[in-house]
């Protein structure tokens, strides 16, 4: 088992050494809207496309320079020398507007409520983070675990949005940290698609069971593992969270990072001793998935090879 757990951690390294010197940017997670989401949207979680960042340089090389031609061409045809002048006029103009300095205008002063909060405005408070809302909603005697016809809670749709002070009174008010929605989803599910540690943590502090499972039977470590978040699998190992647990396919959340590329979160899963030799319902280990990328990498490096191969020979007379 060692051998195994040294051979993935170098190739990792490998992995990410690659990343870093390429200076790929940090994949952009689209927010799941709180409302909309549905047990569709929890598969689609699941189980959406990786990128193999590898592949797609290899196989994107030739693509890139053909591009950067077709450009130099297009420069030259609409107009010469005269174009890259106004060109480089602009870019220093945008430069200049960068580095000025905005003032950002002072918060407007929260309006004055008068009449009652009604269920949905309290609810949408909590996304937009009114607290002046919030508070009115409150202290009318409206119940805190006040939920939509998903069974969504505020204390869901603040946690997603990271509205820290919200949560905080929702809490103090009473709200269920554990209230499952309709998808058998928690508040800190929902934290951890938000991206926000403080609200894991905040959320902990106040009673919520980091190994609850939705209706997928995923735990808040496959969510975080998922949606990128590091340094919230982190926090959720080093708070005990049960690293090995399975979701309702079988797969752990070394498999979810395996299959997404989650390079730092593997390593992070393998230091911390996920069972690299655990299988999933179509008999599948971590170990397997990795041992695919190495078979993939190394096919699209042969490719590479055959194809200048070719065209050097093409070349000699």
């Amino acid at each position: 088992m060692e051998d195994e757990v040294k051979w993935a951690t170098e190739l990792i390294d490998q992995k990410l050494e690659i990343e870093n010197a390429n200076e790929i940017m940090k994949p952009r997670f689209r927010k799941i809207g709180v409302i909309e989401i549905d047990s569709d949207h929890l598969i689609d979680e699941k189980h959406k496309t990786p990128v193999n960042r590898n592949l797609a340089n290899l196989k994107g090389d030739e693509r890139v320079r053909k591009t950067s031609v077709d450009l130099r061409n297009e420069i030259i045809d609409v107009g010469g020398i005269q174009n890259l002048i106004e060109i480089r006029k602009k870019r220093q103009e945008r430069k200049k507007r960068k580095s000025q300095i905005i003032v950002s205008e002072p918060e407007p002063e929260p309006e004055e409520i008068t009449g009652p909060v009604s269920p949905e405005a309290f609810l949408k408070a909590a996304v937009e983070g009114k607290m002046n809302i919030i508070e009115k909603y409150l202290e009318d005697s409206g119940s805190p675990d006040t939920c939509d016809e998903f069974k969504r809670t505020a204390l869901h749709r603040a946690s997603l949005e990271g509205h820290i002070e919200i949560i905080k009174k929702l809490i103090d008010s009473g709200s269920s940290v554990n209230f499952r929605d309709r998808l058998d989803c928690t508040a800190i599910h929902w934290a951890c698609r938000g991206g926000k540690v403080e609200v894991v943590k905040l959320l902990q502090d106040s009673g919520a069971e980091i190994n609850l499972k939705d209706k997928l039977l995923s735990t808040p470590l496959h969510v975080a593992t998922r949606t990128g978040r590091a340094d919230i699998v982190e926090h959720l190992i080093a708070t005990g969270v049960d690293i090995n647990s399975k979701d309702r396919e079988g797969d752990t959340a070394l498999h979810d990072a395996v299959r997404l590329n989650r390079y730092k979160i593997i390593k992070m899963l393998i230091l911390y001793g996920a069972n690299m030799m655990t299988k999933n319902m179509n008999g599948k280990t971590p170990t397997d998935l990795v041992q695919q990328w190495q078979a993939d990498t190394k096919e699209a490096l042969a490719k590479r090879t055959e194809k200048g191969t070719e065209k050097k020979c093409e070349a000699e007379p």
